[in-house]
């Protein structure tokens, strides 16, 4: 029995490492031992070794970088082995992302052609660009990243030591954050930090704060970020709510060598998780990167263009929020994000265009079986570890207890997948003369400057017989028609463009609701 599948391709490791993949393969060895001892049977599967591969009933990868091939082989392996964690190894040039067409390209205020994502490596459903087909994960997966374009296995060797060498510690360890955003979403972060921590009342604005931050507030274990972020950029950026000028607010070369062992992070800046080549950004890898490589145990972020609110709690908010909530609980990292992918599917009663790249979007960092906070749940397996006569049982105990979670968060993913109503964009689908004024008049408050319009069907699922007192609320509620995102450009000054979405609801031709989100 496998309980972890740590999947990478050998050849595209070799390429970039040449004799340095010995150093790699022996690190691996040595998670593979350290996950013995906490009762974890981890493998290594190389998805371009055809020998393998054959005997797990799995196609091989003979194109490392081409997605299908990759999740076809990917859930292959789940399917013969039903690992309760999946460790993707390797940065995106050694086992890509997947090509989610983004539900609200237009480009030029969203110009991200593809939400790039490790959702669907969590998804039973079968290999598609389309987002909306990969709402309902049901699968522990984290990426533990070399650096794109590497050539030296020192960095992701230090990465598989720390996956190796993880302690647990009690909540309270946990407790103090980070948590810094800019003016224009003070009340949205400070809202999100009380969800979380109890309290925002040592949020960090920037400005007035810059990038340097003290040694002490970099210690802390728990960040949460709520700012700007670039392409192939190593600083996040804050905004002032008078002028909107950006200032750096968070800078990978700070920060570099001062991150805690044992930090987690979320962060909601538009590209956080993007696994660029240093080569793009004078030689400095992203933000992402360089916790990961401080020691950080995860780390979570988004590989494109994010969106939330300005005063209130939705899209990237929530998952940040959902993720370090259950990391707090005691649940393993990957265990913890794949709870807050699901918590965020069930969240609106109709997934809409941002909610589908929100969940496209958003990856985890790190070892998915690294738990940071002690659970009361595992502090008995934990202890009884110590005296030798009952380790089989604690072993037992521990297994079986992740087996109860798979099973539980499988059904919820399968219930997702079966009830779920999402968003589909459609060409030809015609913006009834109301709602058009109606939108536009939206986009005139919000100071869109050339506002675009897109428009959704709604996609329901086919459910299972509904009682009759389902039928007839249904009745009484007329269900929505469609999803229309109007989307612009403000003026502002500063680094990233300043671009506002109107998500409103349609039912037979009249909007019923509207939101508002901004470029993170």
């Amino acid at each position: 029995m496998t309980e972890k599948v740590i999947v990478t391709n050998l050849t595209a490791l070799k390429q970039k490492y040449g004799s340095g993949l010995k150093r790699i393969r022996a690190a691996v060895r040595r998670l593979i031992a350290a996950d013995r001892k906490r009762a974890v049977r981890t493998r290594l599967v190389a998805l371009d070794n055809k020998a393998t591969m054959k005997k797990l009933g799995a196609p091989a990868v003979t194109d490392a970088a081409d997605p299908e091939q990759n999740k076809n082989a990917i859930d292959a392996i789940f399917k013969r082995l039903t690992p309760e964690y999946l460790l993707i190894l390797g940065a995106v040039d050694v086992v890509p992302h997947q090509d989610l067409k983004n539900p609200v390209y237009d480009g030029d205020d969203d110009p991200d052609e593809f939400a790039y994502s490790d959702m669907p490596y969590a998804c039973e459903a079968p290999y598609s660009t389309k987002p909306q087909d990969f709402i309902a994960a049901t699968r522990v997966v984290g990426r533990l990243p070399d650096a794109t374009g590497g050539s030296d296995p020192a960095y992701l060797v230090g990465l598989l030591n720390t996956a190796a060498t993880w302690q647990s510690l009690p909540d309270q360890s946990y407790s103090a954050y980070l948590g810094f955003s800019t003016q224009t979403w003070e009340k949205s972060t400070r809202l999100s930090l009380r969800k979380v921590f109890g309290s925002g009342d040592d949020l960090q604005l920037s400005p007035p704060r810059g990038s340097k931050w003290k040694a002490a507030q970099l210690a802390r274990l728990a960040h949460f970020i709520n700012c700007h972020g670039a392409p192939a950029d190593f600083r996040f950026y804050g905004e002032r709510k008078s002028d909107g000028d950006q200032p750096v607010s968070h800078d990978a070369r700070w920060i570099d060598g001062k991150i805690t062992r044992g930090t987690v992070a979320a962060a909601e800046c538009c590209y956080g998780s993007e696994l660029y080549d240093p080569a793009l950004a004078t030689g400095h890898a992203g933000i992402c990167s360089t916790y990961l490589g401080g020691g950080a145990y995860g780390f979570v972020g988004a590989t494109t263009i994010a969106y939330g609110p300005n005063a209130r709690n939705d899209d990237a908010d929530l998952m940040c929020q959902f993720f370090l909530r259950h990391v707090l609980a005691g649940a393993s990292i990957g265990r913890a994000f794949l709870e807050a992918r699901q918590e965020f599917a069930q969240s609106p009663a109709e997934l809409d265009p941002f909610n589908i790249k929100t969940l496209a979007q958003f990856t985890l960092l790190g070892d998915p079986s690294i738990q940071p906070v002690t659970s009361m749940e595992d502090s008995t397996p934990h202890a009884a570890r110590r005296k030798t006569g009952k380790r089989a049982v604690a072993a037992a105990a521990a297994t079986a207890g992740r087996a109860d979670r798979r099973r539980k968060l499988m059904n919820t993913g399968l219930t997702i997948e079966h009830t779920q109503a999402r968003a589909v964009r459609s060409g030809q689908a015609r913006v009834p003369p109301g709602v058009k004024r109606a939108l536009l008049k939206l986009a005139r408050d919000s100071r869109m400057l050339r506002p675009r319009i897109l428009s959704y069907q709604i996609q329901r699922p086919a459910a299972p017989p509904r009682p009759t007192a389902a039928k007839a609320l249904a009745r009484k509620t007329a269900a929505p028609t469609g999803f229309h995102v109007v989307l612009g450009k403000q003026r502002r000054k500063g680094v990233t463009p300043a671009v506002v979405g109107i998500v409103a609801k349609e039912v037979a031709g009249v909007i019923v609701s509207t939101r508002e989100v901004f470029r993170r």
